[in-house]
């Protein structure tokens, strides 16, 4: 632990050794499929994971300070709790528990959840007691190590960043970076979420499930000059004095997920991604490529463009005419986006704009095989009873309400903390929503990981100082959230909660994911993400610059698609332009269908070519959608370049895409056609079903070995697609 001095810890790995070695016969061991998880119960080794021969990770014990003492999570006498199995996450979950040998007064717990195919398990903590304990910082600060692996048999270390915000395109991406011995030998930190150990025959992974913006990490993974990464807490993770006793105070560790493999890091990769997909979340529909529809960019419009109030056409009339488009192009979910209430908090239809209460909305979406999703913050309007409820649950800075604040022109309101009892309530009135107007998608919006620091909710109280509660906040944020997701999903196992990580400073991670998905992109940069002082300088919406047909604001969006190497792109929800010409919706259709799949805009305007468009083409997706999920990315070109070809082909089936674009017109010239005419030519890294079809007459033969041979020939920019499989 990075506070701990070396004779203390020296001091503490001897008494460990000495003391709590257990008999080799009090070993306990489960296996599932090809993954074996053993209990050691030592000091050096909690427990090991083995897949196979060579795959072996041995998980240092966590050491927690508690009552002002460093306890290493030992066992007295552990036992097998329980057992069962997580249908939805496709794995098989065991509970092992036991007192802690250095405090027997506490029990600790371990949940291990292996899955069915995949060589990755997931693990969390939990400590309880029936005695007043508490978890302590003597020097001031987090005093928490979550395990500790052995890095001396690799060679090749690298960050999978997730969370780093790339202003310029106004999103976060990730980036890979490497390490070496010699950052090792350094004592070097990193925040991760997702660290790799390679050597030539083996690829080891670690991660943890929570969420921040970098740099400012709550977790990281230390590195120290005996080759060991350590998984240890920062800042936030407790706050001084919390307690463990009783059925309310139990400490619940955040989620770890660790593996290996015979193979490399792309290998690993792959893995990774088949994990979050299948095993990470029970709410499976989270993880279904249904195609959205949301109101917003339209409402966005009206204000910008026409000069008239973002609600000014968040009508009854409006909507049922948009229901009518989406349905005939395709769309599945449909979402009414912020001004569908009449006040936050408690969350019913405007009685101004939906006079009927929303019933005809969700009659034509029941008709059409549609589900209906709604947008939702975390706050309280001033008249409503959600806010009389939780007067003390209000996010303050010092004790000091902010003034309300009007919410997309409803009516004025106070954001609600959601790391205190107001969850609860908040939980409780979104199942309500879900049970009288058929909700089954909620768009979550405006949920800032920095705001609170009050003594009066869950993450501290009048004896913390003010800068430990905030942070305490604003770890708890992702989990409250998760939560939430969590307990309307269990009501409601169809639903899908979609967290906006369109601006900064919002918990990204992995934690999240755990309950729902992504709202990946908006609109993409503003004026001033490329330093422009000025808004809308001769055009844009607003303040936002791509927002018109054509290649840039497509090609900005796809960068999102990175995230697919690790993460599966259908959790990052992104939403493009289904507007005219015809070569701009081909990129977007191009774009959507490799797995963002989301759509808005002014629906009723499209051509009525471009709405047949729309149809014939998704319903063409909708035959291979699940294969393309499943299918790990290949792609040749960079994002935005010509050409730049993606491959998602499920190699087990053969069904799945390609799709090539051509992404460059003259910038001189004001029409699509002034560009190079180019032939781009394309052979497929898997062996794709020999059923096709493709939009632009794309010329598709097979090699010998049941290669792709695709050639296509473009008069200006566009997006070729051949789909795998489909009848």
């Amino acid at each position: 632990m990075k506070h701990l001095s070396q004779v203390a810890a020296l001091l503490l790995t001897l008494t460990f050794c000495i003391n709590c070695q257990p008999p080799q016969d009090a070993k306990l061991a489960v296996a599932h499929k090809e993954t074996q998880i053993t209990i050691e119960n030592s000091s050096m080794s909690l427990f090991t994971y083995h897949a196979g021969e060579r795959q072996e990770i041995s998980i240092r014990p966590p050491v927690f300070e508690i009552d002002g003492k460093l306890v290493q999570g030992i066992f007295d006498s552990p036992i097998l709790e329980n057992e069962r199995i997580l249908p939805h996450q496709q794995s098989w979950e065991y509970v092992f528990s036991g007192t802690l040998s250095q405090l027997p007064s506490i029990t600790l717990k371990i949940i291990v959840q292996i899955p069915d195919h995949n060589p990755l398990i997931r693990f969390q903590y939990q400590l309880q007691s029936d005695q007043a304990h508490a978890l302590t910082k003597s020097l001031g600060e987090d005093q928490l190590e979550y395990f500790a692996v052995g890095a001396q048999d690799f060679d090749s270390f690298a960050e999978i960043r997730l969370s780093e915000f790339f202003e310029l395109q106004h999103t976060y991406l990730p980036t890979e970076h490497q390490y070496y011995h010699a950052d090792f030998n350094n004592n070097i930190a990193v925040m991760g979420p997702i660290f790799t150990a390679s050597n030539d025959q083996q690829s080891m992974l670690l991660a943890y499930e929570h969420g921040s913006q970098l740099p400012d990490r709550y977790v990281q993974f230390q590195l120290s000059d005996k080759h060991e990464i350590t998984v240890e807490a920062v800042k936030g993770n407790y706050h001084h004095g919390q307690k463990i006793g009783g059925a309310n105070d139990t400490f619940e560790s955040i989620w770890f997920i660790a593996g290996s493999i015979e193979g490399s890091r792309h290998e690993l990769a792959q893995a990774f991604r088949s994990f979050i997909l299948n095993n990470q979340s029970a709410n499976t529909a989270s993880r279904t490529p249904y195609i959205f529809y949301n109101s917003w960019n339209y409402q966005e419009r009206n204000q910008a463009w026409n000069g008239t109030p973002y609600l000014h056409e968040m009508t009854r009339e409006r909507m049922l005419e948009e229901i009518e488009v989406a349905h005939q192009m395709g769309i599945e979910v449909f979402v009414v986006d912020a001004g569908w209430f009449g006040k936050t908090g408690d969350w019913i239809a405007s009685k101004e704009r939906f006079p009927d209460d929303l019933e005809d909305v969700k009659t034509s979406l029941k008709d059409k095989g549609m589900q209906l999703g709604l947008w939702f913050n975390a706050a309280a309007a001033v008249s409503s009873n959600m806010l009389a409820a939780n007067k003390g649950n209000i996010m303050t800075i010092d004790n000091v309400v902010p003034q309300p604040h009007a919410v997309w022109e409803t009516e004025k309101s106070l954001n609600m903390c959601m790391v205190s009892s107001f969850f609860e309530d908040y939980a409780d009135e979104l199942i309500r929503v879900a049970e009288k107007y058929g909700v089954r998608y909620f768009k979550w919006d405006a949920f800032p990981q920095y705001g609170c620091n009050a003594s009066g909710h869950f993450h501290g109280t009048s004896d913390n100082p003010a800068e430990e509660r905030a942070h305490n906040y604003s770890f708890l944020l992702p989990i409250y959230m998760a939560k939430v997701a969590n307990r309307i999903c269990e009501k409601f196992p169809d639903a899908i909660v979609d967290f906006d990580l369109t601006e900064g400073e919002r918990a990204f991670g992995l934690g999240f994911l755990a309950a729902g998905k992504f709202f990946g992109i908006n609109n993409g940069p503003y004026y001033y993400s490329l330093d422009d002082p000025e808004y809308a300088p001769g055009g844009g919406m607003g303040a936002n610059v791509l927002v018109f047909p054509g290649i840039a604001r497509a090609a900005n969006a796809r960068q999102a698609l990175a995230y697919d190497a690790w993460i599966p792109s259908v959790l990052f929800l992104t939403h493009y332009l289904p507007d005219d010409p015809e070569y701009s919706q081909w990129l977007n259709l191009g774009s959507l269908i490799l797995g963002q799949n989301g759509i808005w805009g002014d629906l009723p305007a499209v051509s009525e070519e471009g709405k047949n468009r729309f149809g014939t083409t998704l319903e063409k997706y909708k035959q291979v959608r699940d294969h393309i999920t499943r299918a790990y990315p290949v792609r040749k070109g960079a994002f935005g370049g010509s050409p730049e070809i993606h491959e998602k082909i499920d190699p087990e089936t053969g069904k799945g895409v390609v799709v090539i674009f051509y992404n460059y017109k003259n910038a001189w010239n004001k029409s699509a056609d002034h560009a190079f005419p180019g032939k781009f030519t394309y052979v497929t890294h898997h062996k794709p079903d020999q059923k096709f079809w493709t939009n632009l007459d794309a010329e598709v033969t097979f090699d010998t070995d049941g290669h792709a041979f695709i050639s296509k020939s473009f008069d200006g920019p566009g997006a070729a697609i051949v789909f795998f499989g489909t009848e």
